[in-house]
């Protein structure tokens, strides 16, 4: 341990947290670092601190740290030493969750799509395999956090071994080996596990029974949950801490789904018999934006439903920062444990994009895309592509205008061009079955543009062959599979080569729309798709996320270190319509009904 000044800092976990051997509640918010823009974090942990809370929770996605196998990336807005830094500084505690699997309705739950690459590995066991693998994530990220621990003079008081693990297995030896690795990197803090809190989830995730503390995962009931958590503890014969490591007081979206409100009042009801009885983490407190490609995805039995770009959750701060009427309610009831203070708001503007030209995909291929040549299509995944779209170009012949065609093993969305002509687009159920193409007689030019929508991060589909993207087997026409194929991978991660591309004027489906930028002032703003179709949009180079027309969502949040004083450039990548030559930013939020909406008229978050 590390002396403080003239104080040893120490944190126990017994019937109840110790911290410096005095009794410690703790009252942390959900505040993901990989979800904020860095230039806010200290805004959003501020805002933490005047609600109430003494104590900040993040997790840690090792996608995000390994995008690509051996290259790991600690900079800029994934400096986590940064984040915990400033929390330290504004006199917050922090707990990190840097499991190999997070869920978090991130890409993955986490888990780096390089992954894929080795079929016989099992995800979440004691496979050799797979620990070989997190071993070096664990040593970079851990190596990083050993200095931050409360037990070194830092602000670390607790670190995570498995997130929900008893919702997904039960193999104890396998959550030992991540106690063990995690040890052997020098972390002396509390470790803890976090579940559903009814018996078969804590029997099947928790090791209380090796002194590593369990913790709760539940929206409601707090005394219901928290008994049935200590009938457990008495079995097990141990005394710990009663705490709710995630408190949902709200819930995540997923597209053509209206959006899951959950009543202010109802949960300021919950916050105040839970905060009596124990310790807590509200998830979240702010949801923030899947920036780039990394919105999860949830399934309903083998139907995948992609999650939204905004993870508002419907939390106590909104996606962009500002403090909610649950906010408020919160702060009320935390005032009566700790000082709070006024919370801070940033500043919103609207104003206009107008179009400037207009790229074919097909014309700047070459530039953004390094053909490869195979016999047969493969994954996304087989040409160390991970994120975003993929396609797929050969030539057939056909003896007549009207041919039948059939995909095998396309994930997610596909469209399908004939001669460059958008002819069919196919989802879900629609890439299940055969379909009829128009084509020219002679030779026809396919293309087949895939875009990989986001991986399951919860739940069965984990680990399933819908995990790879992309086509992994092939297309028929006829009744034959059709070979000779030309490969070019897209993860729009290269935008700014298309600066100087000439304006394109023939079809407008599959084209980058560039808009110069006009807004009133620097400021937060939100970007309208209310008339777009579906796509991505890249301010200034930089990936705002995915945007769909079904709804619910009907913005993308800029925020303002994004902006340029002048010359700012937004690039969409628009797959299905013709986009207008005026765009719109608003200084609010913009919202669709969706068409499903009366199928959902009581959706409530599953608390």
């Amino acid at each position: 341990m590390k002396m403080v000044g003239e104080k040893m800092t120490t944190f126990n976990v017994t019937s109840e947290f110790l911290l410096d051997n005095e009794p410690f509640k703790i009252i942390s918010g959900a505040l993901h670092y990989f979800r904020v823009h860095p230039d806010y974090w200290e805004h959003s942990l501020y805002n933490l601190k005047a609600m109430g809370c003494n104590t900040v929770e993040t997790y840690i996605p090792w996608n995000l740290h390994e995008p690509k196998e051996g290259e790991f990336d600690f900079s800029e807005g994934r400096d986590i030493n940064k984040f915990i830094t400033l929390a330290e500084e504004l006199g917050l505690y922090v707990i990190v969750r840097p499991s190999p699997f997070i869920c978090a309705e991130w890409e993955f739950g986490g888990l780096p799509g390089w992954l894929l690459n080795y079929p016989d590995m099992i995800y979440r066991t004691a496979d050799s395999l797979f620990l070989e693998k997190v071993a070096p994530f664990y040593h970079e990220i851990l190596t990083r956090l050993k200095p931050q621990q409360v037990t070194e003079g830092g602000p670390i008081l607790m670190l995570q071994v498995e997130n929900e693990y008893g919702s997904y297995g039960n193999e104890k030896e396998y959550l030992r080996s991540l106690v063990k690795m995690i040890k052997a990197e020098g972390i002396t803090v509390p470790l803890f596990t976090s579940d559903g809190s009814w018996d078969e989830t804590l029997r099947a995730g928790s090791l209380v029974e090796d002194g590593i503390l369990a913790t709760g995962n539940f929206g409601s009931k707090a005394a219901e949950n928290f008994r049935n958590m200590k009938a457990y503890f008495d079995e097990k014969n141990v005394k710990m801490p009663m705490m709710c490591m995630e408190f949902w007081d709200g819930w995540f979206n997923r597209y053509n789904e209206p959006i899951i409100r959950r009543s202010p009042q109802e949960f300021a009801e919950v916050l105040e018999e839970m905060v009596s009885l124990g310790s807590l983490n509200f998830y979240m407190f702010q949801g923030g934006t899947n920036f780039g490609f990394m919105n999860g995805c949830s399934s309903r039995g083998l139907k995948r439903l992609p999650q939204v770009t905004s993870y508002d959750y419907d939390a106590l701060l909104t996606e962009w920062g500002d403090p909610t009427e649950k906010y408020k309610l919160a702060q009320a009831i935390l005032s009566k444990y700790s000082s709070v203070s006024e919370p801070q708001l940033l500043a919103k503007t609207s104003g206009t994009g107008q179009l400037t030209k207009t790229t074919n995909l097909f014309d700047v291929l070459d530039k953004i895309s390094t053909p490869q040549h195979v016999m047969y299509p493969k994954t996304m995944e087989a040409f160390d592509q991970y994120y975003g779209y993929i396609l797929y170009r050969t030539t057939v012949y056909s003896a007549k205008k009207e041919q039948r065609g059939l995909l095998m093993g396309a994930q997610d969305r596909v469209h399908i061009f004939v001669n460059q002509q958008l002819v069919k687009t196919l989802y879900q159920e629609e890439l299940l079955t055969d379909f009829m193409l128009d084509m020219e007689i002679g030779d026809n030019q396919i293309d087949i543009l895939v875009e990989n929508m986001g991986r399951v991060n919860y739940g069965p589909l984990l680990q399933s062959e819908g995990q790879h993207k992309g086509i992994n087997r092939g297309f028929m026409m006829d009744i034959h599979f059709e070979s000779d194929w030309t490969i070019y991978t897209l993860p729009l991660d290269n935008i700014e080569e298309l600066k100087n591309e000439t304006d394109s004027t023939d079809n407008k489906v599959g084209h980058f729309y560039h808009y110069d930028v006009n807004l009133n002032q620097k400021a937060d703003t939100f970007l309208d798709i209310t008339e777009f179709g579906k796509g991505v949009a890249f301010l200034n180079g930089v990936n705002l996320g995915r945007y769909w027309n079904v709804g619910p969502i009907g913005y993308l949040y800029i925020p303002a270190p994004l902006l340029r004083e002048v010359d700012n450039e937004l690039v969409i990548f628009e797959t299905e319509k013709e986009l207008p030559r005026t765009i719109k930013f608003r200084d609010h939020p913009v919202y669709i009904e969706t068409e499903n909406q009366d199928n959902f008229k009581k959706a409530t978050a599953p608390i």
